[in-house]
């Protein structure tokens, strides 16, 4: 497989992404990759990074995990088992559905967009700082009255928040953003804009959402589109931003720093999605994502191993979409591979798995997935002693009798 094309799948979208156009550039990246995957490369000390500047501009040297023991801010968390819920579900009559999934399974964990794809924090807050920043909307009408319905079901609620995916921001602040020569703030093909990772500001307002959730009583913060925008490098000199010399890889990796430090005294968990590419190739300089960088400072680690994403040659399985068993597989071998060297701060593995059906894929490549999809990916997990895994769908229409102990 050529690098190149692996990087360019790592950036097309994240775990967020609902459009019909992300969906037809995957479909299009797919097709025309036809060879085996490459092989990971594993270094042998993955601490041994140089020294970095804090959010406050001081120069400071990673901390050594060798004699450090990790302490989980969330020590009577279950093992968990969830799906993801969009903000209208949630505050929605379809939430009724889905708690009643819950009670009736082993699933035990709602995953909820709080700031969501566009940038809108999805219910009233009293804020002031966040309702100048943002765009607050009444998708969730009482977010209090959801954090007391999702207790009384016992369900381990998770707030998801896109990061620098943010067009709101953008349009609100173009100097959070990136902006082209002519002065207009530039947007993806999809139409949306990101904010700009090298600001710290866009830090800060992140994580006082991320507080606020965790004060609401999420237990906790999942961090979504922690990245610069797709092919960035193709653009990075053209548009005007604030930036510094630095590596990208090193600013994403300093925010997720900064959020865990940040959130810490409040007891939450702190979990990042990330491509489930990222464990079997090298980083993503462009983006600016780096697995283990990313992975050493954060309680969870989420990858998104959608066997739908995989092309032609992945862990040598013709139609990854089509043997959900196999790709899982071999996608938990090399992400045991790329962690385990953190030791005690290897983070705990949850992947996003897939419960929808990629008929983009087109006729031949692609299966209907329903009960045996789903449980096969669940049996590869379980066969790699992985026990957590959240369950994919935009829709929030989950496939019923599935053995979730599979």
């Amino acid at each position: 497989m050529n690098i190149t094309w692996a990087l360019m799948m790592m950036a097309l979208g994240s775990v967020g992404v609902q459009n019909n156009q992300h969906d037809a550039d995957v479909a299009i990246a797919l097709r025309t990759a036809m060879n085996p995957p490459i092989v990971a490369q594993h270094s042998s000390n993955p601490d041994a990074v140089t020294p970095s500047q804090n959010a406050t501009g001081e120069i400071s040297s990673p901390t050594s995990t060798a004699n450090a023991i990790y302490k989980d801010p969330q020590p009577d968390a279950p093992k968990v088992k969830g799906i993801y819920v969009t903000a209208y579900s949630a505050g929605g009559s379809r939430m009724e559905q889905l708690l009643a999934l819950l009670d009736k399974t082993e699933l035990n964990s709602m995953v909820i967009d709080i700031k969501d794809d566009t940038g809108y924090i999805t219910y009233k807050t009293d804020n002031v700082e966040l309702q100048q920043l943002g765009h607050p909307q009444s998708f969730i009408g009482d977010i209090n009255k959801l954090m007391e319905r999702l207790k009384k079901h016992d369900v381990y609620p998770i707030a998801r928040i896109v990061v620098f995916k943010d067009s709101i921001l953008a349009k609100k602040k173009p100097g959070l953003s990136f902006v082209n020569a002519d002065g207009s703030v530039w947007t993806n093909k999809g139409g949306d804009s990101f904010v700009n990772p090298y600001n710290e500001d866009v830090w800060k307002y992140n994580v006082d959402i991320a507080k606020e959730a965790a004060k609401l009583g999420f237990k906790e913060i999942q961090f979504d589109y922690v990245r610069f925008p797709e092919g960035f490098e193709k653009r990075a000199d053209s548009l005007k931003y604030t930036k510094s010399n630095r590596p990208r890889v090193e600013i994403i990796a300093d925010f997720v720093k900064y959020a865990q430090a940040e959130l810490e005294p409040l007891g939450v968990r702190v979990s990042v999605d990330i491509f489930g590419y990222a464990a079997s190739v090298p980083a993503a300089e462009g983006i600016g994502q780096d697995f283990v960088k990313i992975s050493k400072n954060v309680d969870v680690i989420s990858p998104m191993i959608y066997p739908s994403h995989y092309s032609t040659g992945w862990f040598d399985v013709k139609d990854p979409d089509k043997n959900p068993y196999a790709t899982i597989k071999g996608s938990m071998v090399d992400t045991h591979k790329k962690l385990d060297p953190l030791g005690s701060y290897k983070p705990i593995i949850r992947p996003w798995i897939q419960d929808f059906t990629a008929s983009w894929l087109g006729s031949g490549h692609y299966v209907k997935y329903g009960k045996q999809q789903v449980e096969d990916q669940i049996r590869a997990l379980k066969d790699e002693n992985v026990e957590e895994y959240l369950l994919w769908n935009a829709n929030n229409r989950y496939t019923s009798g599935v053995d979730y102990e599979k």
